[in-house]
């Protein structure tokens, strides 16, 4: 064994424990790692930073831009709508169906693509099915890999096996050869996460979280309960000021809806009018009597402000005056709050802790503000130098961009001709992606936010410890002496051996190099222990697939972010993954080809 052999064990093994211990972030062990290597000698400084022009990289950075151009262009809303429509909104019901769709898509195209591509489907049938995020990403991405598995174009190891069999005289394989075990391997995926995705998923990271409703509840004993009622024409024609509603009845107008929009905050003096939806904030004692007064009802439940309970849009914020606020000295009426920040305040609280009326109450330095209004208004507030502002704000979802569904659809089917044409991933996505910037379809200022560079940089930062694995002699030496150690085992008990140091390349360096590096010594190894060259080269291809424990694999990277997924949740769910994997592939081979 040579000293680069050994170095590049030591290395492997840092990444390793890095990786399981999570002692630092995913993408940073990848950084360090990509640091250290050159600083071995095993690999030179622009191998080392090879990885940042490699095809998986800008291939991920391609798509990530085209997942992003679909969810802007709102064509996932109503492929959202469609599934949700469909088969309701029961968590295994959706987890089955967006994963079924997602690996047969992955049949046809690379499983990165599919997953960029359903990615913002998911998140919105989360959002409305009201199912943690984090139990339906990782099913899916597991489905994309899984369907890669399909056909001989699903994935690329079994793209490249054909270029491999037939260089070393076999016949290529046809396009559904390997279809009897992708179906097999998707179906046991689909099953593992109905039946057990409860015991292995992770919970949604912000399942306990605090609404703002229930802080200001509990906090300043504030009612949170919100009602809808439509104007009349006892209230058209009036403003919001003269019907007194604050100091007559307790309440107040948090938004009003006019033309299918929301005004939040309305100014006090808004004419009202028939047509218009009130939401009101207070007790449902006084929001009765102002609706018996004014011969109003009360709608059973939200209907055109629904989004207000489950907070999407708008909440409740504290604010505090500061000292060198240009507020100080002034009252809510000579500042025009409410029409020039579109907020709703609810209480001041004085520097006693006292709750005071709203009337024309000079503020004072460290006073406190209570309010309600939308998740971009209290931003532009927190911006300001008025106020600080003390509560988390949510980043508000961005609407769809208007008429932009079939420059995108254009653009992904431009993006997927490519790949069926035969031309590189990343210059297929690559192209696709900026068909979307240059059809409007992503706006200029939205383009580097749209990627996750954390992603980017975990992929850019591990691809060269395959070029050292290969290069130092690594890879070569441990395939020789799994290749020693079979020599008089069963058929079967070899191929487990064959899926096993697979499924081991594939976590540490790409499947692609896995399957180039493992193909032609199982070949050789077939005409030794006579076994089927076929089904042995085959195994390795989809065994490449078998990368669940880490997020080292593409997909798994890139769910990452989304899902709010841990190493660990990889090591528990992709651990038992893969322990499956390995057995319905191995079974499945040994039952077709031996």
């Amino acid at each position: 064994m040579t000293t680069e052999i050994l170095l590049t064990f030591a290395v492997l093994a840092l990444a390793i424990f890095l990786f399981v211990s999570d002692k630092l972030r995913t993408d940073l062990v990848a950084v360090l790692i990509m640091v250290i290597l050159p600083w071995t000698g095993v690999i030179t400084a622009n191998e080392a930073f090879s990885g940042f022009a490699s095809n998986a990289v800008i291939s991920v950075i391609g798509v990530m831009l085209i997942g992003y151009g679909v969810e802007r262009s709102g064509i996932m809303t109503v492929v959202a709508g469609f599934i949700t429509k469909r088969v309701g909104v029961k968590e295994k019901n959706v987890m089955a169906t967006t994963s079924t769709t997602v690996g047969l898509i992955s049949a046809f195209m690379q499983n990165i693509g599919a997953a960029a591509l359903f990615l913002p489907a998911l998140k919105r049938i989360s959002k409305n099915a009201n199912i943690p995020a984090s139990k339906l990403i990782m099913p899916m991405g597991f489905a994309a890999i899984l369907g890669g598995t399909l056909t001989m174009v699903a994935s690329g190891p079994l793209i490249i096996l054909n270029d491999l069999l037939t260089e070393s005289g076999f016949d290529a394989l046809n396009l559904f050869a390997v279809t009897p075990i992708g179906l097999a391997l998707l179906a046991t995926g689909i099953l593992y996460f109905y039946f057990a995705g409860g015991l292995v998923l992770p919970k949604a990271s912000g399942e306990t979280q605090v609404t703002s409703a229930s802080f200001m509840q509990e906090t300043h004993n504030l009612t949170t309960d919100i009602h809808e009622l439509d104007v009349n024409a006892r209230l058209a024609g009036q403003t919001i000021e003269q019907l007194n509603i604050w100091s007559t009845y307790g309440i107040n107008i948090l938004a009003l809806r006019e033309d299918a929009s929301h005004v939040y905050g309305p100014w006090r003096k808004t004419h009202l009018a028939d047509g218009q939806t009130l939401a009101v904030l207070g007790t449902i004692d006084a929001v009765n009597r102002f609706a018996a007064d004014y011969e109003l009802t009360v709608k059973p439940e939200l209907e055109h402000f629904a989004s207000l309970e489950n907070e999407d849009e708008s909440g409740f914020a504290e604010i505090i005056i500061p000292p060198t606020s240009p507020f100080i000295g002034k009252t809510l009426r000579d500042i025009g709050f409410r029409k020039n920040f579109r907020l709703e305040p609810l209480a001041v609280i004085g520097n006693d802790g006292t709750k005071t009326t709203l009337e024309d109450v000079p503020f004072e330095a460290g006073m406190q503000l209570v309010v309600y209004g939308s998740w971009k208004d209290l931003i532009n507030l927190r911006n300001g130098r008025e106020v600080a502002v003390l509560s988390d704000v949510k980043a508000p979802e961005l609407a769809p961009q208007q008429n932009k569904k079939k420059p995108a659809l254009f653009a992904i089917v431009v993006s997927l001709g490519l790949v069926f044409m035969g031309f590189p991933l990343s210059l297929s996505f690559f192209t696709g992606a900026l068909l979307m910037i240059l059809l409007g379809v992503i706006p200029k200022e939205e383009i580097y936010p749209a990627i996750d560079w954390k992603t980017v940089f975990l992929l850019a930062g591990l691809i060269p410890l395959g070029t050292a694995f290969e290069k130092s002699g690594a890879a070569a030496y441990t395939a020789n002496a799994i290749v020693n150690l079979v020599g008089g085992w069963s058929t079967l008990a070899i191929l487990f051996i064959i899926g096993l140091i697979t499924m081991f390349f594939s976590l540490f360096m790409s499947n692609v190099a896995a399957t180039v590096l493992l193909v032609p010594l199982v070949l050789m190894m077939a005409d030794t222990f006579s076994i089927d060259p076929i089904g042995l080269a085959l195994l390795v291809a989809v065994s490449a697939s078998n990368s669940f424990i880490l997020p080292t694999h593409q997909v798994n990277a890139f769910i990452m972010g989304p899902g709010g997924y841990r190493n660990a949740d990889y090591m528990k769910a992709g651990g038992i993954m893969s322990l499956l994997f390995l057995i319905v592939s191995v079974l499945m081979v040994y039952v077709l080809f031996m």
